[in-house]
């Protein structure tokens, strides 16, 4: 698990490159397949005495544009 300072500065480093912000966004799931992002939410816990008040949930979907598998991890 990673909170949202760890996430940003991850991110930062690769909005550097010119091709990463024009770049498809999407997840991985555990059993490897691929969903797009749609969008993101901050949500408020409400449990009490819990040290997470609140969470970034990035919604997923399945892709409607089909992509081969990727040639290599840079």
């Amino acid at each position: 698990m990673i909170d949202g300072k760890t996430f940003r500065q991850g991110f930062d480093k690769f909005m550097k490159a010119e091709v990463t912000k024009n770049a498809r966004m999407q997840v991985q799931l555990p059993n490897g397949e691929f969903y797009d992002i749609v969008g993101i939410k901050l949500l408020e816990n409400k449990i009490i005495g819990s040290k997470d008040t609140h969470r970034l949930v990035l919604s997923c979907q399945k892709p409607t544009e089909i992509m081969g598998n990727p040639i290599k991890v840079l």
